[in-house]
């Protein structure tokens, strides 16, 4: 013990003599304020601050470690599950993607406007896989988007000092359980409107989990600028991603052939078409305004 105390000394005494200032972490973006006439911020300070206040905060650090385990291990569990319950070869399809079918799905989901063909495309009655055809849905941004929407969560709740394992796992778990309920009323829908087509479960959940992609950008613009951006993105996401889903289920889901039938069972079909799109705006906004203060 007495070796340990004289090594403690000592190592006290060079570190007093010899150890210098350390460096700052981050720069001083205070100054922003005093670089112009009457004391206005500069250009982008705002904009810089909130970058260095989202990178910098221990809370939002620690929140997102945390919300990237509960990510990983809600992954784990899902795919324990799916490979009891359901056949691997069929969900195969909808993750055979790769990074060029990512990007202008993306680009797709945010600027849907100006796309014009939308039906699926089929080879020998077969629909081709999501990285051969732009208009097939698949589920492998859906399970990231998700993912991705819990450690945004993490970061943002850590930013407000909110953040708690609790608090963190009733917005993951609220999130996927709105996303069931919905998939449900859809089937619910499809089977009381006597809708022939090639839907399933799958399609339906890959539809539905577009909007996690419309949720982050609302979340992440209100980080950065505030309610005011928070409401700009919430409303452009949304009118998107209702024009997204009216176009793909009433050309790629439904098809042609569901739309031969009489005309009460034709309203029928338009009214779940449209409900469903009209209630994604509701979701995003109940899932994601309380992240954003």
């Amino acid at each position: 013990m007495a070796y340990h105390s004289g090594y403690g000394a000592h190592g006290s005494k060079h570190r007093a003599r010899t150890a210098p200032d350390p460096p700052p972490l981050f720069d001083d973006t205070s100054g922003g304020y005093s670089s112009q006439p009457g004391g206005y911020p500069a250009p982008g300070a705002d904009v810089a601050f909130n970058v260095n206040h989202l990178l910098g905060d221990p809370m939002a650090n620690v929140a997102m470690a945390y919300g990237s385990s509960i990510a990983s291990h809600g992954k784990d569990m899902v795919h324990k599950e799916l490979h009891r319950f359901v056949s691997v070869n069929k969900l195969k399809y909808f993750f055979a993607v790769d990074t060029a079918y990512v990007a202008k799905k993306l680009g797709l989901l945010v600027f849907p406007y100006t796309h014009q063909n939308w039906e699926v495309q089929y080879s020998r009655d077969a629909p081709l896989p999501p990285r051969r055809d732009l208009n097939a849905p698949d589920l492998y941004i859906p399970t990231m988007a998700f993912i991705t929407y819990v450690l945004l969560a993490g970061i943002a709740l850590g930013i407000q000092k909110r953040f708690s394992p609790e608090v963190l796992g009733l917005c993951a778990s609220t999130a996927l359980v709105w996303v069931v309920m919905e998939v449900l009323a859809l089937l619910l829908g499809i089977y009381l409107a006597t809708v022939r087509s090639d839907l399933s479960t799958f399609h339906l959940l890959a539809y539905s989990g577009y909007k996690y992609v419309g949720m982050i950008l609302s979340v992440l613009t209100g980080l950065l600028f505030g309610s005011d951006g928070y409401y700009v993105a919430l409303a452009w996401t949304s009118s998107a991603l209702m024009y997204f889903l009216v176009r793909s289920l009433r050309t790629a889901a439904l098809g042609p052939d569901s739309m031969g039938g009489s005309a009460p069972r034709q309203r029928l079909q338009l009214y779940l078409t449209l409900g469903a799109a009209a209630f994604q705006p509701l979701i995003i906004y109940w899932l994601t305004f309380h992240l954003v203060r």
